[in-house]
This record gives structure tokens, sequence and C-alpha cells, in this order.
């Protein structure tokens, strides 16, 4: 039976935000976790089936008690993050491989990315049925220019066809297990993301779009708009706006 899941990454922390307590992924919005409000996307889906988290070695004990006090139930494994964003995925993706079919669709997506809705999850799964793959995407509405090493402008890029890519990402467990294989085989430890790892091994890309507000927090501005989207999201609920 083909399954879904997600492998949610959690492993950095989070030196651009300036919080010396904590990770930007335990940041509390409202009593609750950025990393929960993640996790809640893919535990509420009907189609996903279990979640790996790759987290901070020394949060792992505390995630476990935001999970049980939040009443999540589909995380599975709880994995360590590695030294850099692609050795964390990897860590979760060895789980997956241990305990899965091959044939299994991942979805990979940032712990500090809790403005997705159902419909984004969705489109990913049924990209990768289709496609293979599944990079999620919003269309860039600044000019994008291109410059030297001396800071030169040599040229703008056509804005109609840039995209900002975002998350999830979306590909069969075979396919992205074997990627990192070869990475690692390669002693390549610092892919960028799981897009340009799988395009940089051959594999064609396929987009879904997604909104502006899918933004990552990894600034204190950041969190200030995330609190901001998500308190509207709340509040159209209430007034049925």
């Amino acid at each position: 039976l083909q399954m879904n899941c997600a492998l949610i990454f959690a492993g950095g922390s989070g030196k651009r935000m300036n919080s010396k307590s904590r990770p930007k992924q335990f940041l509390e919005l409202h009593s609750k976790e950025i990393i929960i409000y993640t996790i809640e996307h893919f535990e509420k889906h009907p189609d996903i089936d279990a979640i790996v988290v790759a987290c901070i070695e020394g949060w792992i004990e505390y995630l476990k008690k935001a999970l049980k006090k939040n009443g999540i139930e589909k995380v599975k494994w709880i994995v360590p993050g590695g030294e850099t964003g692609q050795d964390s995925i990897y860590n979760g993706l060895k789980v997956l491989h241990d305990n899965c079919p091959e044939d299994t669709i991942v979805l990979i997506h940032d712990g500090v990315r809790p403005l997705i809705d159902e419909e984004l999850i969705t489109n990913n799964i049924n990209c990768v049925k289709e496609h293979r793959t599944a990079v999620t995407v919003t269309p860039v509405t600044e000019t994008v220019m291109l410059t030297d090493s001396d800071n030169q402008v040599y040229t703008s890029v056509e804005r109609a066809k840039c995209r900002l890519a975002k998350a999830p990402q979306g590909f069969y467990l075979k396919d992205i297990y074997g990627a990192h294989m070869k990475a690692i085989s390669e002693n390549i430890h610092d892919k960028i993301d799981s897009a340009t790892m799988m395009s940089d091994y051959g594999y064609s890309l396929y987009t879904v779009e997604c909104g502006s507000e899918n933004i990552k927090i990894t600034t204190p501005a950041d969190f200030y708009i995330f609190r901001a989207l998500s308190d509207a999201r709340e509040n159209s609920q209430i007034f049925g706006i």
C-alpha cells in the first residue's frame, strides 16, 4: 500500500533570530511552538500517514512533550539533526527507508515554515504522482538582477519566468534517498535544498504554486509577520471572513 509521509527538519539553531534561550522552531506564539503549528498541517491532513522529525539533539525530549501536549499522533520517528540541513534530511530519510515501502511519497518541509495549508500538501502529493517531483514555488514580485564580482549589474532576469523555491518539496522515497546516498558517496553535505540536489542528479523538477505568505521564519521580522498572518487566519474562522 502506497504511503505518504512528511519529513520535517528542524535541526538548526537559528543564529539569525537572536533568541538566546531557544532555537527558533521552539519559539512560541500563543503558548504553542512554531514547529507544532507546522506539524499540525500534516497531522490533520487525511492523506498523510506518518511524520518523521529531524530535531536538534538537545531538544528532542522537549519536542516529545510538546507533541504529547498538543495531541500529535502521526509523528512516528524523531531523529537527531545533522551538521547541515542536508544531513538532517538524510537522517530522516534513513528512518523512512528502513520502515516504509520505496514508493512512499515523502514531503520534505522546514520546521519553521508554518503558514501552509491542506490544499498545498494535496497538490504536492498529486504532483509527485504525476511527475515524480514537486517543488513548491511562489512567483517573484520584484525585479531580479544578476551582478558580477564588482557588484555591477550585467542583466536583469525576466520576472515572469522567475520563481522562489519554497517547501514542501516532494519526491518518491527511492529517488530522494538514492540522491542522498550519491551525494554522501561524493562527500557532498551542503546542498542548499532537496530540489537542487535532485536537479543536479538529473531529475526534472515540476512546480506547485503557493501564496507569498508561505514564509520561512528566520528573523525577528518574520516572526511578527507569522503572528499577524496567524491571527488573521484565526479571526477569519471566528468572524467567517
